[in-house]
């Protein structure tokens, strides 16, 4: 008897832009799909098929469990039959804590405190007792921060300035305030003297109180005459009041207020460990548990196989396979206490991989949005080992992709397009690898890169000297004026660190255009992400003599019914949840009264409902032009004017972004990876953009690891040789056409590529 084979059935689905498509996907393949930014990939992958196995996961718990967790409504689909569990690794931030570590995003820290409460000597406790954030465990001058605040003298008082001219810059102790008037009229010091003319004694004794063991009177005048208070200095007082006490409960002054007029200092106690001395004191084969946080991933390694104490072997051997997946995805050179903020877009994508490859569980669904993103094409091969060691503990492996190295790994290709938006939602191709050079895909597999054989001239440079940011090794590095520069090298090797730190530094003007989201909303739209909202509300007020808020849905022209939402969400209890499209606007969010007014023969919907491309030629406005036109030019032409910012793909928010930031007035654009999220076809528009702006005299200044980016370019700077400790060195400046004789790794891959 043939056995049956097991896929997964998709059936009608309609999600966003997808049209009423069917789908089959085989279990334990790695499914790759691709296709222009915007053509529906993460409306199947995500918006459909995670959606629809999250929420039938979620009916196995009972009702009372199922209120408390995330509800999810049954995707617009007709049939879909054969899921299994999923797990989703997608390309938001990982670990958002200003605590969050890879030690604790990777759930290692707690194996390791309860290793040092077992086998550390001497022992101390239990496994919490190691935590900065226990009652026992946390340095008692920082309260386990690691830092600690004191008064800046610099910044509270302006030695040039007498008490009444106010000298003391912090608000609560200046004369606006009872305490800055007690230091003028307690007879110690000269109101309208200078600080600086002030004697040596008089002056330390109003900045740091009297000497250890006498007390110094400074009568404290009210209504009921002079009262009898000991003068404590300036600095102890605000030590006291705003640094050693919770200043959440004062009136007139926040946190923010204070660390305006302080230093932050490494604690001397516990030397950024935030862990108190008994704790310290704890060790393993000469180590404490801070020095285990501060050793590379590898050399931890070495320190937990040296352990030979029976309940610490035990301990370890559950530890190492968890360090050994970081180091297999090639950041041996990480330590537990690195925060997870400071990561590259690399290095975080990686950890968020390796969270996931310890579990023994199969018959999964894995999904990774883009797992290449932020990784050097070195890089790309461990990825690619890592996909087929999950396919082969029986899991399947969907991957949403652009990188053709990984599309070329994948058991079946599905396309989706043929264009973005409303051109796109469609099955341009699914099959094997062979069939896609004969398909209409989008996706060309012997694409190369386009080498710059005819650079611009080089006149200027900006220069930085000496930057020791992070990994940086006080490196001087000459980037050149008014042309394209490409910075270049594996995850971690100092790329952020020289051109979003040291480079800002000293020009801090520079137009840098991240990596972070965009903060984006379900009210917020095209045109108000862009600003010209109010220009075109104001044109209709205009035209109308109505006010501009009948023209907004977030005011006086929101229908009354959804409140200018467009759709209504009922109680339905312990069901799940529905989303329908209200009736009395008919999604339109705005009011009758606001759809019956009317410029140049469209409504206010009718304007939004306009396509980029459509409404370049509508206004006359300049400055809606001028900012429609660039998302024109960043190839979003297809999308509306009233299209939520939030229905927008990982490629599209990228070039919103540069949208926005491409009508700012400014010399020096700065991009982390602008590539990101962005098929082959749609890095050409790009680079064309980055060109007219060169073309403009503007300097463009890109970290990428995208070929065709690095090739294209005019110079190209590599920082490495490798990550972490091993990189922040220039290890090639120059031509990218020079480049193909360097000895690097980038070098080593446009090599590879015939021109």
């Amino acid at each position: 008897m043939q056995k049956k084979k097991d896929e997964i059935i998709l059936r009608g689905l309609k999600e966003n832009n997808l049209k009423d498509i069917n789908l089959t996907i085989q279990k334990e393949k790695i499914t790759v799909f691709t296709g222009l930014s915007g053509s529906g990939k993460s409306s199947v992958v995500f918006d459909t098929l995670a959606a629809e196995s999250r929420r039938q996961m979620t009916l196995n718990y009972p009702h009372y469990v199922r209120y408390q967790m995330p509800r999810y409504e049954r995707p617009h689909a007709d049939l879909m039959q054969n899921l299994s569990p999923v797990v989703v690794v997608e390309q938001k931030p990982a670990g958002n804590n200003s605590r969050s570590t890879v030690g604790t995003y990777m759930d290692i820290h707690p194996l390791i405190r309860l290793l040092f409460s077992r086998a550390g000597k001497p022992s101390i406790g239990s496994a919490s007792d190691f935590s900065s954030q226990s009652s026992f465990g946390r340095c008692p001058q920082c309260s386990g921060f690691g830092e600690v605040i004191a008064p800046d003298l610099d910044r509270i008082i302006d030695l040039d300035k007498s008490l009444r001219e106010y000298a003391v810059q912090f608000k609560p102790l200046s004369p606006s305030g009872w305490q800055g008037r007690w230091m003028m009229t307690c007879g110690l010091f000269d109101p309208d003297k200078p600080i600086r003319d002030f004697s040596e004694e008089n002056r330390h004794l109003l900045l740091y109180g009297p000497p250890a063991g006498e007390k110094v009177n400074a009568p404290f005048h009210t209504k009921h005459g002079p009262q009898d208070h000991d003068w404590d200095g300036i600095l102890p007082r605000f030590t006291r009041l705003y640094i050693n006490r919770d200043i959440s409960k004062l009136k007139g002054v926040t946190q923010d207020d204070v660390l305006a007029v302080s230093a932050r200092g490494l604690c001397p106690t516990c030397q950024d460990s935030g862990l108190n001395p008994d704790v310290l004191a704890c060790r393993i084969n000469g180590l404490n548990i801070a020095d285990y946080d501060q050793l590379e991933l590898t050399e931890l390694l070495e320190e937990l196989r040296k352990i030979k104490v029976p309940m610490g072997e035990a301990i370890a051997a559950q530890t190492i396979p968890h360090i050994k997946q970081l180091v297999g995805m090639g950041l041996g050179y990480l330590s537990l206490s690195r925060k997870m903020g400071t990561l590259s877009g690399g290095e975080a994508q990686r950890v968020k991989i390796a969270r996931h490859l310890g579990s023994s569980l199969n018959n999964i669904t894995y999904i990774f949005d883009e797992p290449s993103a932020g990784l050097h094409p070195e890089e790309v091969a461990m990825l690619i080992q890592m996909l087929k060691n999950i396919k082969e503990q029986h899991n399947t492996v969907i991957v949403i992709e652009h990188d053709l190295s990984v599309i070329k790994e994948a058991d079946e290709i599905i396309e989706m397009g043929p264009g973005a938006g409303i051109n796109g939602g469609e099955i341009v191709y699914q099959g094997k690898l062979a069939g896609l050079k004969e398909s209409q895909a989008a996706t060309v597999l012997n694409h190369v890169p386009n080498i710059n054989k005819n650079p611009r001239i080089i006149e200027k440079y900006f220069t930085v000297n000496r930057a020791s940011n992070n990994n940086l090794k006080g490196i001087n590095v000459n980037i050149p004026q008014s042309v394209l520069v490409s910075i270049c090298g594996v995850s971690g090797s100092g790329k952020s660190s020289l051109v979003m730190e040291a480079f800002t530094e000293k020009y801090p003007k520079a137009i840098k255009v991240g990596q972070g989201s965009i903060g984006i909303s379900n009210r917020s739209t095209l045109a108000t992400y862009m600003g010209i909202m109010d220009d075109i509300r104001s044109i209709f007020a205009k035209e109308t003599g109505r006010p501009a808020g009948l023209f907004s849905f977030n005011s006086l022209g929101a229908c009354p019914v959804c409140k200018g939402k467009g759709v209504i969400k009922p109680d339905v209890a312990f069901a799940d949840p529905v989303t329908m499209t209200c009736e009395a606007c008919g999604g339109t969010r705005y009011s009758d009264e606001a759809l019956s007014y009317r410029y140049m023969g469209e409504n206010i919907v009718g304007l939004l409902d306009l396509t980029i491309e459509e409404a370049i030629s509508y206004f006359t406005n300049q400055k809606i032009v001028r900012r429609v036109n660039t998302l024109k030019d960043v190839g979003l032409g297809y999308l509306t004017l009233g299209q939520a910012t939030a229905s927008l793909s990982g490629g599209e928010v990228q070039r919103l972004k540069l949208a926005s930031h491409l009508q700012k007035e400014g010399q020096i654009y700065l991009l982390d990876e602008p590539s990101l999220g962005l098929h082959t076809n749609d890095n050409e528009k790009l680079l064309d953009v980055f060109q007219k702006l060169v073309d403009n005299g503007n300097s463009v200044i890109i970290i990428e690891h995208n070929l065709d980016f690095i090739a294209a370019s005019d110079w190209v700077i590599e920082l490495g040789p490798g990550g972490g400790k091993q990189g922040g060195q220039i290890i090639y400046e120059g031509r990218p056409e020079k480049m193909l004789n360097a000895e690097t790794l980038t070098a080593k891959w446009l090599r590879s590529t015939p021109f």
